[in-house]
């Protein structure tokens, strides 16, 4: 009988704790209704949308979204930098209070010296000896362009078709595909008898836009290659060249407004940087190399991240070396949007660099035309049976 009153004790401590666990779970039930309502039913001034979201994301350093990737396609596991290890939550948290990236001293410096800011990229995926000495660059402003240059004596050899058939697969004249150059007169200095400017209204990157058009169709993919002189558009408007992208965003709108089934965006640009960063040898041949960057200051750049991504890992899984790596930028000094919130798809591609010729931007052009058609027939394949 002296047992009774030590169980009755007992029982009475164990209905507490679990009445207090009751009350704890109906709280955090009512405060999940109560924030439901208040995300539902605010005003629309103070709900939260993506562009909030995305202010906060664009906190955190790049590299962390290759593990969202990772989730859906394993492969970008292998596109981690050597060492780089998934942030933990208190570098996540110090990130998003501060806007400071840890190991990074630009985050900090880059707001007190003059000129640091340019240096505002964001490496997502490496290639072969890229990092921050050898970011893509522009070159500068052109002060006159005319048609001074030659296009001389090119190799007009095309890479053997793996697969012939592929043609019958899509009808030519449904265009799928958007090739278009906002600094339309980058130019080679391969082709240019004057070194002391890069750009040309004759011989640039247009050509090597029609080149890849050429092959994309070859390829059976229909494409449309734009041909906007964007230099002279500017020139007749009264806007400086770093307005570039809002001259051409007219263009691209009109495209897409005419044509409902263009899938994908490629803005074709040439690199400043110097011929060793951007020329490969394969096989004995050169190639110039690419380089993908995606402007992160709209709400939905990851998209396009991840499309530029995917098409970094299957040049490097077929022609390794060919390709620079995966770059955003956003900040002071540069676009951030570089028109890609039109589309999911749409990026840009740095096309080897000023000391590049003609042949070797022509072979990278097939190059990408057969690895692009392979993504692409396989979307088609996946996008039919869903």
């Amino acid at each position: 009988m002296s047992q009774y009153p030590k169980w009755k004790k007992n029982r009475t401590s164990y209905m507490k704790q679990g009445t207090g666990w009751a009350i704890i779970a109906i709280t955090v039930l009512i405060l999940l209704f109560i924030g439901i309502g208040i995300l539902t039913g605010a005003k629309t001034t103070y709900r939260l949308y993506s562009d909030t979201i995305q202010e906060w994301t664009t906190k955190l350093e790049g590299s962390a979204f290759l593990y969202l990737f990772e989730m859906e396609n394993r492969s970008f596991k292998d596109a981690h930098p050597e060492g780089n290890r998934i942030p933990g939550l208190g570098t996540l948290s110090f990130q998003l209070l501060t806007s400071l990236t840890p190991n990074d001293p630009r985050s900090l410096l880059g707001r007190e010296i003059p000129g640091l800011s340019s240096y505002n990229s964001q490496i997502i995926i490496a290639g072969e000896g890229t990092d921050y000495s050898t970011l893509p660059i522009e070159s500068e402003p052109p002060m006159i362009v005319d048609e001074r240059g030659e296009v001389g004596d090119v190799e007009e050899e095309k890479e053997e078709k793996e697969d012939k058939d592929q043609t019958e697969e899509k009808p030519l004249g449904e265009e799928d595909i958007y090739i278009f150059h906002t600094h339309n007169t980058e130019s080679f200095y391969p082709h240019l008898p004057d070194k002391s400017t890069a750009y040309d209204g004759k011989v640039n990157i247009t050509l090597v836009g029609e080149r890849l058009g050429e092959s994309l169709e070859e390829k059976g993919i229909g494409t449309i290659v734009d041909k906007t002189d964007i230099a002279s558009l500017l020139n007749e408007k009264g806007m400086k060249h770093y307005q570039s992208y809002d001259a051409m965003r007219p263009v691209v709108e009109e495209a897409i407004s005419q044509n409902d089934g263009l899938k994908y965006f490629f803005d074709l640009h040439r690199d400043s940087i110097s011929r060793e960063h951007t020329t490969t040898t394969i096989n004995g041949k050169e190639y110039a190399r690419f380089a993908f960057v995606i402007g992160a200051e709209h709400p939905k750049y990851e998209q396009n991240l991840k499309f530029a991504s995917e098409l970094h890992q299957r040049l490097e899984d077929k022609y390794p070396g060919i390709s620079r790596g995966v770059i955003t930028k956003k900040g002071a000094g540069v676009d951030g949007v570089y028109n890609q919130d039109l589309h999911p798809n749409a990026i840009v591609i740095e096309f080897g660099g000023v000391n590049n010729h003609l042949d070797e931007l022509y072979r990278s052009a097939d190059i990408m035309a057969e690895v692009f058609s392979e993504y692409y027939f396989e979307d088609e394949k996946v996008n039919s049976e869903s």
